[in-house]
């Protein structure tokens, strides 16, 4: 009999994740299809273009926003005693709303996530956030895209 694969554990070992804190997390397409929109990239300006599925997802960031009022950037502690939500908790709504809205799953199991733990690791994840746009042209899935749906590159 084949033994089954164990899935690592992504998060933190022993770190309480409802706590206060700044946390860079990325969520993944299954198999890294150009689903979510397309980045248009011009003489001057390199802009994402939004596919219908991408606009679902861009609306429902701004539900997940106004769902949980601690929730901007990172989980904030205002003091109230209400139950604090775990980033794995707010991923799995955002996913599953997305999922139920579309009728189908788009996602890649689980996500990935960076405890940011200063100021200058917050500023560098800032600046790749701003930059990354305009460095689509050098990504690897950029020529993968381009060949597989036959764009002129």
């Amino acid at each position: 009999m084949r033994e089954l694969t164990t899935r690592k554990n992504l998060r933190l070992n022993g770190y309480d994740y409802r706590q206060n804190g700044i946390y860079f997390v990325t969520i993944c397409v299954k198999d890294k299809h150009e689903i979510l929109g397309s980045i248009v990239v011009g003489a001057n300006c390199v802009r994402p273009h939004l596919s219908e599925i991408g606009t679902v997802v861009d609306k429902e960031i701004s539900v997940l926003l106004k769902s949980y009022e601690n929730i901007t950037v990172a989980i904030e502690n205002d003091g109230r005693t209400q139950f604090a939500p775990t980033i794995s908790r707010i991923i799995k709504q955002f996913k599953g709303s997305i999922t139920k809205q579309i009728g189908f799953s788009i996602w890649q199991k689980s996500f990935h996530d960076r405890i940011i733990r200063s100021e200058i690791e917050y500023q560098k994840i800032w600046q790749y956030i701003d930059q990354n746009p305009t460095r689509w042209t050098e990504d690897k899935y950029y020529i993968y895209f381009n060949i597989r749906t036959k764009r002129k590159v």
